[in-house]
């Protein structure tokens, strides 16, 4: 985010993560510093073309397509991104690779096939993989959209900080893309949270409970979330690798330096339109959480983490399908019966925000597709049938790719 503070829904910043794979087998190829060097004609983490950037993350096969600097709207972001894949198509056509979108790959083998990031910062990644062993689905096949909405100042926090968090949990039901790892179902249709969720178990400060903690001001935040993490790290980060505020692990973190909050709980989709989409929805809800329009801040910020972890722990297995049963929880979204089913929620929360923000309704075409036929994980399952062979595995990722190249959504 930039210098000058931007205030509430004053900007947007978007960043996902994609795949590179080999352009026939979908196998995953570990060239992104080479596709880098070849945008820039050097050796370098970030290509920054006009409004959008190509960064390296991690893993060597995963690439980073973002925001250069927030945009006032995400209207025109869709078309930014379709613009930086079409540029980027004639080196991936060079170097024999496809993009691969959703947020696992499907048969990658972890342990042998993960290389990490050996340039600018590598000392970092070292720093991590020499304590947890990022040679893992946790760390390095995992690929998610991370929204970034600004605050200024405590008040602005509080009030996002606890509509952020109730959110959370609702999150997988829109947006989970990862039923398949290593070959075969999961019993989750979010398998990247799934995986997620337990990546830093070693060191459980730095994820927390992924719900984050109910503190709502910055000093509260530092004693409460930084100071355990910094804590745990101490031994284990002598040379001082590793800060602090980048440790923290929770499905959505607060960025103070940039005045920001970065939701991390949204799987990948099969192009950025329907990213983009997501995020407005997303964006629509909590800014009406923020203005009042169902509960008021002190009801939305009393709403227990240990509650909230157990709703995100029953969507990232059946997404949509869930059944949420909580009355309280519902009565934030202004539903006064006792309960409902995931997609209905979502299918009432969209439509309704929808007449009173151009925004979202402007960037509706793919919500619609994933409310009437389900989220891209229940599609990918349902052109796989309950059993597939590698073979049908790899024509429905083909497609996937497909998706991103012809901006398209996937359907069964």
């Amino acid at each position: 985010m930039p210098t000058s503070p931007l205030h509430l829904f004053g900007g947007y910043g978007i960043e996902m993560e994609y795949m590179l794979v080999d352009a026939q087998t979908l196998d995953v190829r570990p060239v992104a510093d080479e596709l880098l060097r070849n945008l820039a004609g050097e050796t370098t983490g970030d290509f920054e073309k006009g409004r959008i950037t190509w960064s390296n993350e991690l893993a060597l096969h995963v690439i980073e397509l973002k925001s250069t600097k927030p945009s006032k709207s995400l209207l025109r972001l869709p078309g930014r991104f379709e613009t930086a894949i079409d540029d980027l198509t004639p080196v991936l056509t060079s170097l024999g690779l496809k993009l691969l979108p959703t947020a696992v790959h499907p048969w990658m083998n972890a342990q042998s096939e993960t290389k990490l990031w050996p340039h600018e910062c590598a000392e970092i990644y070292n720093a991590y993989d020499k304590i947890f062993d990022c040679h893992s689905h946790g760390w390095s096949n995992v690929q998610s959209v991370h929204l970034n909405l600004p605050f200024c100042g405590d008040e602005e926090f509080a009030r996002l900080h606890a509509a952020v968090r109730i959110l959370l949990p609702l999150l997988p039901s829109l947006a989970a893309s990862s039923p398949v790892l290593e070959g075969r179902y999961t019993g989750m249709l979010d398998s990247r949270m799934h995986l997620y969720a337990d990546h830093c178990a070693k060191l459980p400060e730095l994820s927390g409970q992924l719900i984050p903690e109910p503190v709502f001001d910055e000093e509260s935040y530092r004693q409460q979330i930084f100071q355990p993490i910094a804590n745990a790290i101490e031994l284990l980060n002598p040379d001082g690798a590793l800060q602090v505020e980048f440790l923290n692990a929770r499905g959505a973190i607060a960025r103070f330096d940039r005045g920001s909050i970065e939701l991390r709980v949204m799987d990948v989709q099969e192009y950025p339109a329907a990213d983009v989409a997501i995020c407005a929805g997303v964006t629509a809800v909590i800014r009406a959480m923020c203005e009042g329009r169902w509960t008021d801040l002190q009801s939305q910020q009393s709403m227990p983490t240990d509650r909230l972890k157990s709703l995100l722990d029953r969507t990232t297995e059946q997404a949509e399908n869930t059944l949420i049963d909580d009355s309280q929880y519902l009565s934030h979204f202004g539903i006064g019966q006792s309960s409902i089913i995931a997609k209905d929620l979502w299918s009432i929360l969209l439509n309704e925000l929808r007449r009173s923000d151009p925004m979202l309704d402007g960037l509706f075409a793919p919500l619609e597709i994933i409310l009437t036929t389900g989220t891209l994980a229940s599609r990918i399952c349902d052109a796989l049938g309950p059993k597939f062979t590698h073979e049908r595995l790899r024509d429905v990722y083909l497609d996937l790719a497909d998706c991103l190249v012809r901006w398209h959504s996937f359907q069964a």
